[in-house]
This record gives C-alpha cells, sequence and structure tokens, in this order.
C-alpha cells in the first residue's frame, strides 16, 4: 500500500475527471466492488486472493469483502466492509477495524458491506446515474448484474451513461480511469522496476537450470518458488516449453532435449501487485546451431529496434511495422521470403511468422486494464485495429506518451498448421519460399521481451538488471553456470 496521499489525490482527479464530463446535477455515483474470495471446492479452501485492480488503485485495501462509492456531485466517499466478529477472530485472529483501514487510504465515512448494495439500489431507484467499470469476475459480474437489473453480459460492455437507454458498464469512467492508470507514476515505477527484479531473478533461476535430462516442470518449479519468495507470486500462468511455436503453451511435461530451445516467457507481481514480464529463448545444449542462431539473431535485431524507435509522440503501431520490416528483412536474406520489403509489409506477411503484436500494456495487471476494453486501453480514438494477422493482435498502438509501460516483445515462430494453411489458401500471394520454410517445421519459434518505460526523451528498460540477450551472451551465461554446477 502507498501513502494516503496517493489514494486521496487519485479519487480528487478522478472526480475532476468525471465532473467534467457529466451533466450538472446528474453526474451519479461511481461505484468500485472488490474482489471477493472464490472457493476452490469448498468453503474455506479458496483460491490465493488476488484484489480487483482498478479497485486496489483508487482505494488501497488489498482484502476481500470490499467495496465503495464516489459521489459525483458532492464528493462523499464511502467504503463499505465489515469488521470482524468472534468466530472471524478464532480462525485469523483480532483484525484492525475497517475504520482504521479507511484513515490509513484518506476516506473517513465507512460502513457494513451490505450497505454499499443498499446505497447503489437507491441510487438507482431514485434516478441517480450509478456508474460501474466492467467486471472480469464471476461473482461481481453477477452482483452489478442483480444490481442493476441488466442482463450479465452488459456488465462486461461499455456504454455512455448519459442518454442510453441500455444499462452497461459506464464508458465515461471507463475512459476516465484508463486516462489515470496509462501514466504510471512514480511510485509504481519504483514497484514495477521491484518486480522486474523479481522477474531477472526468476529468470536467472531457469537458465541455470536449463540442462538436458532435466523436466520442464522442475525449471517452472524453480522459477515461481522465487516470486513467492521474493513477491507475491507469478504475474501469469509461466509460458515454458521446448514447444515455442506454440504461443502460450503451459504444458511442462517434456525433458530438455540438447538441439531444442526452451522458450520461457514468465513475470512476477510485487507485493503491491505490480507486474513484470519478461520472455527469453535458451538453446537446450547451452549453444545455439546455426540454423538456431540465424533465426535467433534477427529477433534480437527486431528487440533492439524497438527499443531505439520507442519515444513520446510515436504511435507504437508505427514501431510494430517497423519491426515486422526489420525481421522481413532478415528472413529474405535466409530465402525464406521474397519480394519488396514495403509489398510484404503491406501484405502482413510478417504475421506468418510472428502472429501476434509487439507488446501490451504493463501496471498492476500484466495485461493492464484489457478487463476494461482492449481497444479502448490500447487505441487512441483515431486508431482503428487492423484485420491483418499479427497486426490486428496488436494491443497497444497508441501514440506514446512518457510515463506509459509497455512490453517489447517480437519473435518468429514456425506453426506448421498455419504455414500448411497459408500454403494451401495462397494466403502469400507468392512472397513465401514454402520450399525453404518447410525445412523449419521441426525448428519451433524464438521469441524475446523486455519492458520499457517511455520517458521525456525516449524509454528505459525497466529493471536493475537486463537479462542476457545477445546470442554469445547467453551461451557465456549458460555456459559459465554449468561450470559452476
Amino acid at each position: 500500500m502507498f501513502g494516503k496521499e496517493i489514494y486521496v489525490g487519485r479519487r480528487k482527479r478522478l472526480l475532476e475527471e468525471m465532473r467534467a464530463t457529466g451533466n450538472d446535477g446528474r453526474r451519479g455515483i461511481a461505484v468500485f466492488l472488490g474482489n471477493v474470495e472464490a472457493p476452490q471446492n469448498y468453503r474455506g479452501n479458496d483460491y490465493k486472493f488476488r484484489q480487483e485492480s482498478s479497485f486496489l488503485y483508487f482505494w488501497g485495501i488489498d482484502e476481500p469483502g470490499f467495496g465503495a462509492i464516489l459521489d459525483l456531485d458532492s464528493g462523499d466517499e464511502v467504503m463499505y466492509g465489515n469488521d470482524v466478529d468472534i468466530d472471524d477472530i478464532i480462525w485469523m485472529g483480532p483484525q484492525p477495524s475497517v475504520a482504521s483501514k479507511g484513515g490509513l487510504i484518506g476516506v473517513d465515512r465507512t460502513a457494513p458491506y451490505l450497505g454499499f448494495f443498499e446505497a447503489v439500489r437507491t441510487a438507482k431507484v431514485s434516478g441517480r446515474t450509478v456508474h460501474f467499470l466492467p467486471a472480469s469476475r464471476y461473482y461481481n459480474t453477477m452482483m452489478l448484474s442483480s444490481l442493476m437489473g441488466c442482463p450479465a453480459e452488459n456488465v462486461r460492455k461499455t456504454g455512455p451513461a448519459y442518454g442510453n437507454p441500455e444499462i452497461t458498464a459506464s464508458l465515461e469512467l471507463t475512459r476516465a480511469v484508463i486516462s489515470m492508470r496509462l501514466i504510471k507514476e512514480a511510485c509504481e515505477i519504483e514497484e514495477i522496476d521491484k518486480a522486474c527484479e523479481i522477474g531477472w531473478l526468476m529468470h536467472t533461476a531457469a537458465r541455470q537450470a536449463c540442462k538436458p535430462g532435466v523436466r520442464e516442470q522442475d525449471i517452472v518449479g524453480k522459477m515461481e518458488g522465487v516470486t513467492i519468495s521474493k513477491g507475491w507470486g507469478v504475474s501469469f500462468t509461466t509460458i515454458l516449453s521446448q514447444n515455442g511455436e506454440t504461443l502460450h503453451n503451459h504444458s511442462h511435461h517434456q525433458i530438455i532435449t540438447p538441439g531444442r530451445m526452451l522458450l520461457i516467457d514468465a513475470g512476477a507481481e510485487s507485493n503491491t501487485h505490480y507486474a513484470s514480464d519478461f520472455t527469453r529463448t535458451l538453446p537446450c545444449s547451452g549453444k545455439f546451431t546455426p540454423k538456431q542462431r540465424e533465426i535467433y539473431d534477427i529477433v534480437a535485431e527486431c528487440n533492439e529496434l524497438a527499443f531505439q524507435l520507442a519515444a513520446p509522440g510515436i504511435p507504437y503501431r508505427e514501431v510494430h511495422l517497423a519491426v515486422a520490416a526489420k525481421m522481413l528483412d532478415g528472413l529474405k536474406a535466409l530465402s525464406l521470403v521474397n519480394g519488396h520489403i514495403d509489398d510484404m509489409v503491406n501484405e502482413g506477411i510478417a504475421g506468418m511468422f510472428m502472429p501476434h503484436g509487439l507488446g501490451h500494456n504493463m501496471g498492476i495487471d500484466v495485461h493492464d486494464m484489457e478487463d476494461l476494453g482492449e481497444d479502448l486501453v490500447g487505441y487512441d480514438d483515431d486508431q482503428t485495429r487492423a484485420s491483418q494477422l499479427g497486426l490486428g493482435s496488436l494491443r497497444m498502438a497508441r501514440r506514446l506518451k512518457p510515463g506509459h509501460v509497455i512490453t517489447d516483445e517480437p519473435g518468429i515462430y514456425f506453426v506448421p498448421a498455419l504455414i500448411s494453411k497459408w500454403k494451401e489458401e495462397g494466403t502469400d500471394k507468392g512472397m513465401v519460399n514454402y520450399a525453404a520454410v518447410e525445412k523449419y517445421l521441426d525448428f519451433g519459434g524464438i521469441r524475446l521481451e523486455d519492458d520499457l518505460l517511455i520517458t521525456e526523451d525516449g524509454c528505459r528498460r525497466l529493471g536493475p538488471h537486463r537479462l542476457p540477450i545477445a546470442a554469445d551472451d547467453v551461451e557465456a551465461a549458460m555456459a559459465s553456470e554449468q561450470d559452476r554446477t
């Protein structure tokens, strides 16, 4: 938790943002419903609790069973939660009062948890506008659906709160929250740096454990142990596989085999829930084959190009396209594609080799605020999402501003089913040399990812250390670590 002045300042700014968009006398209330505990199979055996991120951002309380209301007309703030009773004390021990927790975040008025639902119903019945954010968790979705008297699917989509006959999550509130959370404060950047340090430690542990004969699952265990000992845990489900062509491969059953590569995409959360997200691809035998190194070097050069281009005023969509051109130039030198680079970029040929976007926003969530609407978060109002494979999956296209935190994660993958589909359908328009590409059907994939903070004059990589990324440096690190074990 930050100092209470942080949360007071955030709510004050949100009030100002919302008053600027609403009509006097009918601005209404903004409601925030925190997460509750969710049982795995019976009450008392719950999944690890994680607070709803916007609630955490504005209200700071990292515990289940809280709600809060900001009155956009009067400016009144009320936090709702229950004090413990004797049954709670038996199981949990004495706990601070809700009022004392309110004092930590600068909220003077508190009330029992059920009062949240009564206050929302009263506001709705009296004709006041009730602004809420799109829900992601099942409990919050169903509770808001019941409170607002609308279908559950409406709770997860946005629309204007004023003059809209359909009840949906508030577009005005969603835009205001996005505008604030996109630009990271100094205290947030400090926490992200901490998360990146934990991420560095977890990837270092993975590199040290990557040896022939070791189970992938054993490596995952070492990595995730680091995150729990140093922070809250992983920021997303760990991706670690020798089948790197599968973008989100969560199967860890294989044995590390010489001649293959191990793709590791993993991150950590600090104890305040700020995230890191790194990807490295390692040679399982400690050295890349010449064929692997050729592709690896292209990806490393693309990663560096994105870092050099990312700066205030530059749309990240343009950085993605520049990386696509760089990638295609490298693949053309290997005779895997042919044609003019600009033509190949325009036709989306890069999508066969990198069927994802260059990066996404990162913050309290590893894919920051995508629960609020991916296009609202990642695209400026004058931008539209492309339909091309790869570019169409770009989650962050906005013009960059100081304070943005984004990922830089180019990759090259040889996906047999996708290659076969493009060949059969002629999607490449004669620009892919399938005779050459099909020699890579057992290659796998390579992705290299760093986390970037946009600064006043460019960007910097987050975290106190950078994981080895140049092929020579990766091999040297692995050789040194092999020698010590």
